[in-house]
């Protein structure tokens, strides 16, 4: 989606709530007057020769044939005038009285309609004093939604940025919960090149390796244990300003084993670790989510496009998200971060990821299996989603707070068939092999222009490069097997038998002593 039918459609969708605001102001205004005209008709000044009932439907009528024709005229004297478009004199310091001009306008053109078609139009009379009161209401109605809107964009919204920017200086003091995963590796030497203070929390139960260069920096400290004992979060938490979280039971098949586990790791567990920064006056959270909330889609989708998820790991993030940023507030102020799905080494090696699987797949076996091949991907280097993660950390807190930002780049959606020709490409004695069953019915294209707007944020890998980085790191000898289930989510849950410990027990620090792999980065 282009930048300008991006902000064509907020710009409507805002217009629209105010027009909708505007037209229940008008009937209310209307039923406001004749309502009191009726309770002083009918227990104030009757005298016994009109019975309330008979009152009542006679107002009730007269509001259903004049209701419609009043709202229209009002909303298309305030659009002339502005209100919807914020036209220039209703942006004036006259708006107030723009606003009465508008109002007494639309009364009057009505007055004026229904005394010269009465009878074409078969309205019903409404009483002088109810239309001339409806009027008063309606302006002061009217009045008093604008006077609120400009209290809130001149007092209220500013005082609240204002407390905003008492932190928009970059992050110094990160707490990075999985840090020695796989975004988490790649983002460590970023932000102590920043000039960070970092803390791990991690189980380390891969041990250190994923970030044995790093181990002896003055800047980083350690914190063994895990993220859902929240004690370990709490103290993670002390003298940090920023938390990344990317811990999480990752991707669709690993995330099937079990919905229990799964829901408690990525979704109860994120809003615990959120409320705890919360309390400990933290204020930046960055939060790892995926573009598979977006599920199956033929459009290019933004952060403004509906989201419909169609795995349990899309509807957990998904759920994630939304939990986080209904905990926002002037002190706390969620980034949301969608990764495209990512490829390429770090300190932690994956091979359940299709760039690297496909493509050791083609080195290993000379065979390029894919299912379906037409459903399309956005494609991310990890050291590239690691740079999001750290453009993040570094830019006002005004600019990433309570916002949403794809990760990735445009010009790599590719279809999983594309992705697979590229790799040909590269081991051209592979055979590509293109099956017709589809079992993952993941589809989406998604547009980029937003976080390379705000952050200047630009992708220094390919797809094409990615390739040529596994089959170096194959042809090296520096992967062995990479169908080892160390380098896999689910085949370590499955066959390590972790996920077996996790249905029975949640005490997680006294049991899962192999669970790494799976609460470690996305």
């Amino acid at each position: 989606m282009s930048k300008s039918k991006k902000s064509t459609t907020r710009f409507s969708y805002g217009m629209i709530v105010r027009i909708l605001a505007d037209a229940v102001l008008v009937n209310l205004a209307l039923l406001i007057a004749l309502s009191v005209r009726f309770l002083i008709l009918s227990y104030i000044e009757n005298d016994g020769l009109q019975n309330p009932q008979e009152v009542f439907w006679e107002f009730f009528t007269a509001y259903a044939h004049n209701a419609p024709i009043l709202t229209a005229i009002c909303l298309s004297v305030f659009a002339v005038d502005g209100f919807y478009t914020y036209g220039k004199a209703y942006s004036s310091k006259f708006k107030m009285l723009v606003i009465v001009q508008a109002v007494a306008l639309s009364f009057l053109m009505f007055g004026v309609l229904t005394y010269l078609f009465w009878d074409l139009l078969g309205l019903q009379d409404i009483p002088r004093g109810s239309f001339l009161l409806s009027a008063v209401i309606c302006l002061g109605l009217s009045l008093s939604a604008r006077t609120w809107s400009l209290l809130w964009e001149n007092v209220v919204r500013p005082d609240r940025e204002l407390r905003i920017r008492n932190q928009e200086g970059p992050a110094k003091n990160v707490l990075v919960i999985g840090g020695a995963g796989y975004i988490g590796s790649a983002l460590l030497p970023k932000l102590l090149d920043q000039g960070c203070r970092v803390r791990i929390l991690d189980r380390f139960l891969y041990g250190y390796e994923p970030i044995q260069d790093l181990l002896d920096h003055p800047r980083l400290e350690l914190l063994e244990g895990d993220f859902r004992h929240v004690e370990k979060v709490v103290q993670g938490m002390q003298g940090m300003d920023s938390v990344v979280h990317l811990g999480a039971i990752v991707g669709d098949p690993a995330s099937a084993l079990d919905e229990r586990v799964t829901v408690a790791v990525n979704l109860t567990a994120t809003q615990m670790i959120a409320q705890v920064a919360k309390a400990c006056g933290v204020p930046r959270f960055v939060f790892a989510s995926t573009c598979s909330v977006y599920g199956a889609s033929d459009e290019l989708l933004d952060e403004q496009s509906p989201v419909n998820p169609i795995s349990l790991y899309g509807r957990t993030k998904l759920a994630a998200e939304q939990g986080l940023l209904r905990m926002a507030d002037e002190s706390f102020a969620p980034t949301v971060l969608r990764f495209s799905t990512i490829y390429g080494f770090s300190g932690r090696t994956r091979f359940d990821l299709v760039v690297n699987l496909l493509t050791a797949m083609a080195k290993i076996d000379g065979r390029i299996t894919i299912h379906g091949g037409d459903q399309w991907r956005p494609f991310v280097h990890v050291d590239d989603a690691a740079l999001g993660v750290a453009s993040v950390l570094r830019a006002p807190l005004s600019v990433v707070g309570n916002e949403t930002f794809n990760i990735g780049s445009d010009d790599q959606n590719y279809t999983i068939q594309q992705v697979g020709e590229m790799i040909h490409e590269q081991v051209f004695a592979a055979e590509l092999i293109v099956a017709g069953d589809d079992v993952d019915k993941r589809n989406y294209r998604v547009n980029f222009a937003k976080v390379n707007q705000a952050l200047d944020y630009k992708p220094q890998w390919t797809v094409q490069k990615g390739i040529q980085q596994v089959l170096e790191a194959v042809a090296s000898g520096a992967v062995v097997d990479f169908r080892d289930k160390r380098y896999s989510n689910v085949k370590f849950l499955k066959e390590s038998g972790v996920i077996e410990v996790l249905r029975v027990d949640d005490d997680w620090s006294q049991t899962l002593q192999h669970a790494e792999p799976v609460l470690s980065a996305s």
